[in-house]
Order: structure tokens, then C-alpha cells, then sequence
């Protein structure tokens, strides 16, 4: 088998919710199944749900063959965390990362109780923590208080800014080689 069938691209463009995980899953899991040796995973997310996103680092990390992952336009929110689940990063001259800390939607006319908030910041430190040790496992953050302080400015930030923290190892643009299998996850909107 030749080095070009080893690697197959999956492109993902779309937000991190239930539906898309585990279609980013689903595919992941039918390439690892089939043998695939590399997968070359092209990203860009608005963002979306942090359970889900979580799921997919720890999956992704987790099957048999080496992942990479280059960010081809934006990457923003939980999507970082699926980013960095590549053992190789790369993103797109131009490309950005935003990173922010978590939070919750209140529907209108919902009743708020001390419990019901305490159980909600509680729910939303553990989230916090979570995203802070998968950034600082995998990136290069002098410590958890660097990235508490990363989430309170909800800046986007540059590839400069990404490789000098370790969110990217090289700076580059995306080519797939001529006839090389890519999977497109087209979704409903």
C-alpha cells in the first residue's frame, strides 16, 4: 500500500454540538478501522458545545492512528480542545484561535435559585478546568493562572501568538497531495 492511502483528510467546518461530534466520530472511527495510519483532520469552528468537545479530544486522542490537525481558517472556543487533540498542528497563514472562558444560556423566565447558581458555577469551573489541563498538557503555558487570565481576555489570537505558546508547531498553508482521499462533513443548517 502506498504512503498517499495511508492518509486520508477529513475536512470539519461546522460548530461542535452532538450532531457533528459524532460525525467527526463516526468517520474517525471507520478510518481506524479500515487502517488508516494518518488522519489529517483540516478545522474550523465556531465553537460550540463543551461536552462534546471534550468527547472528541479524548476519542480522537485516544484511536489507533496519528492525527493532525491544521487550522484552516478559525478556530474558536471548544474547538481548541478538538485542535489540540493532534499529535502535529499546523494552521493556515492568517488563520486565528479564540479562546474565552465557559459559560450558560438562560432561557427566558427561568427562576434562579442559590442552588440552581451554585450548581451552574460549579458545573462551569469543572468545564474551566478541564479545557485549562487539556491547554496546558498540550500547549506551552508557564502555568493554569496564564490561561485563567488567556479566558478572561477572549481575545483572538494570531498563528504568531499560537506558535509561540505551542497551540501550533509550524505555520504553513494547506495542500492535500493530487489525488489524495478527502472526506467533506456537510451538514444540515
Amino acid at each position: 500500500m502506498s504512503q498517499q492511502a495511508d492518509t486520508t483528510y477529513v475536512s470539519f467546518s461546522a460548530e461542535v454540538s452532538p450532531h457533528t461530534t459524532e460525525a467527526l466520530l463516526a468517520t474517525c472511527a471507520n478510518l481506524a478501522n479500515q487502517g488508516t495510519k494518518t488522519v489529517y483532520l483540516l478545522l474550523s469552528t465556531p465553537g460550540g458545545s463543551v461536552l462534546n468537545g471534550i468527547t472528541a479530544y479524548n476519542v480522537l486522542r485516544g484511536l489507533p492512528f496519528k492525527l493532525i490537525t491544521h487550522n484552516v481558517g478559525s478556530v474558536n472556543s471548544i474547538g481548541n480542545v478538538i485542535f489540540l487533540a493532534g499529535d502535529e498542528r499546523y494552521a493556515v497563514p492568517g488563520a486565528t484561535f479564540m479562546f474565552h472562558g465557559v459559560g450558560f444560556d438562560i432561557q427566558q423566565g427561568t427562576r434562579l435559585e442559590e442552588k440552581t447558581l451554585v450548581e451552574r458555577l460549579d458545573s462551569i469551573r469543572a468545564d474551566q478546568a478541564k479545557i485549562a489541563s487539556i491547554i496546558n498538557d498540550r500547549a506551552h503555558f508557564s502555568n493554569h493562572d496564564e490561561i485563567a487570565r488567556l479566558f478572561l481576555q477572549a481575545a483572538t489570537k494570531d498563528t504568531a501568538y499560537a506558535r509561540q505558546r505551542g497551540i501550533i508547531h509550524e505555520i504553513r498553508d494547506f495542500q492535500a497531495p493530487p489525488g489524495a482521499p478527502i472526506q467533506q462533513l456537510v451538514f444540515q443548517r
